[in-house]
């Protein structure tokens, strides 16, 4: 139990961390401190530890940014598979696509050129018939093309 409740604070702190780091208030916050890290330079005459400062702190901050960034990229990723997935399993798709993101990257190729297979069979059953594939429609504008590939 004491995991889930480590878990939930994480998870709210990495949510406010991310949402803090993409304001621009704090963008022009770190660009001022490097300001004034910089006109601080002949005051310690750009010493050593003058420059250890600013060099500790971008790390230690870019190295805790990661953890942060990761875990929101994963939960965001996590939750759109999730909405992809119910859309999938109510509607009119395969259900087979529902987990892929789990298969290895040849696995994943195989199943985007059968679909893009797929795809370009339908299209030329939408031509033989004289109609036009939608997905052409749409690169078009809504235009009829004169062009047949």
């Amino acid at each position: 139990m004491a995991a889930k409740g480590s878990s939930k604070l994480f998870t709210k702190l990495a949510n406010a961390v991310a949402h803090a780091a993409g304001r621009p208030l704090t963008f022009i916050t770190c660009c001022s401190l490097v300001v004034v890290w910089a006109l601080s330079g002949p005051f310690f005459g750009f010493s050593d530890t003058w420059q250890l400062i600013i060099n500790t702190s971008t790390t230690v901050i870019t190295f805790l940014m990661v953890f942060v960034i990761q875990n929101t990229q994963n939960r965001d990723g996590a939750a759109l598979q999730a909405k992809l997935d119910e859309l999938i399993r109510v509607g009119e798709a395969q259900n087979t696509f529902i987990g892929i993101e789990h298969l290895t990257e040849e696995e994943l190729e195989d199943i985007r050129r059968t679909c893009e297979e797929r795809a370009n069979a339908a299209d030329k059953e939408l031509e033989a018939r004289g109609e036009e594939p939608d997905c052409r429609r749409k690169r078009q504008g809504g235009r009829k093309s004169s062009v047949k590939s």
